[in-house]
């Protein structure tokens, strides 16, 4: 018999344990993997663009103030658990230990519109380990701004479920959702399997990385500077990451 579904708001089984992350020596310089904050940053056409303007501007004023406005859902930026989860962690509640620490770049060559199965994130490399932020890198990056990023890869349920017992900290992806691009959704009641299932464990998740082709194949150090909106479900952040030694 199956069980009853939780009510819709509610699901959060709190964060995952993980273990304490080992000290790290760099290789590299710090790369940022950030979308500018512009008006032509990626976003789903359900989201209007983000609003710039200059509030005072030199020489007419004596400084230069910007006011901006935008979803926390567009361009590159972090999902809190609350972003689908009412009983779950706002943007501001989320440990700082959550959002930086060691972990992967992996390099995936696939059609558009494909399908990631845990077959594919077993054969990457370097391997994962407990604890890791995983950045998957598609190539999807350089398509913003063009039709074809929305015919980007996704996760299957399975391979979101390989994430969780793998305990990875974080999901980056070059793609605007690790879901179901938009025009491949059903028509009626899509329910963000691989959001839900990540999220509810604490598994956040960054979306519209950019420029971390450098890294691929390598360990790094990644920082998610997300912004601490208090009560929100997602926020803008600048996502940086540095190549750094393997001692294993």
């Amino acid at each position: 018999m199956c069980e009853p579904a939780p009510p819709r708001g509610t699901g959060w089984r709190g964060w995952i344990d993980l273990p304490e992350a080992a000290p790290v020596m760099p290789d590299g310089p710090w790369i940022d993997l950030s979308h500018p904050v512009a008006e032509s940053m990626p976003r789903v056409p359900m989201f209007p663009p983000p609003t710039i303007r200059r509030l005072m501007c030199q020489p007419a004023d004596p400084i230069n103030v910007t006011e901006f406005g935008m979803v926390v859902h567009t361009g590159t930026h972090l999902d809190a658990p609350f972003h689908f989860f009412s009983d779950g962690p706002t943007c501001e509640a989320i440990p700082p230990a959550r959002l930086n620490g060691p972990g992967v770049v992996w390099r995936l060559d696939l059609p558009p519109d494909s399908l990631i199965e845990p077959a594919h994130l077993e054969a990457a490399r370097p391997q994962l380990r407990p604890g890791d932020i995983l950045a998957l890198d598609t190539g999807s990056a350089a398509l913003a701004g063009t039709p074809a990023y929305d015919h980007h890869p996704c996760l299957s349920l399975a391979a979101a479920e390989w994430l969780v017992a793998r305990r990875v900290k974080l999901l980056a992806c070059d793609f605007p959702t690790p879901d179901l691009p938009v025009h491949r959704r059903p028509a009626s009641g899509f329910d963000w399997p691989v959001h839900r299932r990540l999220l509810s464990e604490g598994v956040l998740i960054v979306e519209h990385l950019r420029g971390a082709r450098p890294l691929a194949g390598r360990r790094v150090e990644v920082m998610v500077g997300a912004l601490a909106i208090a009560g929100s479900d997602g926020a803008p952040a600048r996502i940086m990451a540095r190549a750094i030694q393997d001692p294993a």
